[in-house]
């Protein structure tokens, strides 16, 4: 199956930003040789970009990377997508508010998957980026869309945009690649915090009105807010 380029508009500079994105996976040690990947939705269209399967981070190209449909066939490029292709593709088709997904091993977030462990919400960064216990999804193997489908499961009704899949690792979802991203990179960070604080002794979950008061300050509150046109309101 072959998109004429001319049909999807945008699409170099997507495949442009998600090849970046891996950059930041090395940065913050979130991934090991070629293991990992992102993705996102391409706008307007029942496509994605997501990165070639077993091509290692420093050999990445904006023209390596691989648009495949919503089914996870391969629409253009010359390498195998992902092997995690199915499971990217599974959420885009039944979260059609996420437009970015990201897989990593991280080593604290995945030893809380490795154990079978939610994450508590147990510290402010938590309550804020979260809003929840970050959960644990089932096992599954990977080539089908079973990864997918526990994803899309398990973060039914959760607030995280992370979740740890059994004896696996972590995938995140958010509106762009890049907000999926900051929330791979914050779900490892919240795992090692808690992780360390539970070697000194007990870990208590924040109160639930607590996180809901941290979640709504940090998602409508924090950060540079819209200034008003001229004529509005502030």
């Amino acid at each position: 199956m072959t998109t004429p380029k001319a049909a999807l508009p945008g699409l170099d500079a997507l495949r442009a930003e998600v090849c970046g994105l891996h950059t930041e996976l090395l940065r913050w040690g979130l991934v090991a040789w070629t293991s990992g990947n992102i993705s996102a939705r391409v706008p307007g269209q029942e496509l994605m970009v997501i990165k070639p399967s077993g091509v290692s981070y420093p050999e990445l190209t904006p023209e390596l990377m691989i648009v495949c449909d919503l089914e996870g066939r391969k629409v253009a490029g010359e390498l195998s997508p992902s092997s995690d292709t199915a499971a990217h593709a599974y959420v885009y088709r039944h979260r059609p508010e996420v437009g970015g997904v990201v897989h990593t091993h991280s080593p604290y977030a995945t030893a809380w998957a490795a154990a079978g462990e939610p994450i508590p919400c147990a510290i402010t960064a938590m309550g804020d980026e979260f809003g929840d216990d970050i959960p644990v999804g089932p096992f599954a193997l990977i080539g089908d869309d079973s990864i997918g489908r526990g994803i899309v499961a398990t973060l039914a009704g959760s607030r995280s945009p992370a979740v740890l899949m059994r004896q696996h690792g972590v995938f995140t979802v958010g509106s762009g690649a890049r907000a999926a991203v900051k929330a791979a990179v914050m779900c490892e960070d919240v795992a090692r915090t808690v992780h360390l604080a539970r070697q000194l002794g007990r870990v208590e979950r924040l109160q639930q009105d607590h996180i809901d008061a941290l979640y709504d300050r940090y998602q409508h509150v924090y950060g540079q807010q819209a200034v008003p046109a001229e004529g509005e309101h502030a």
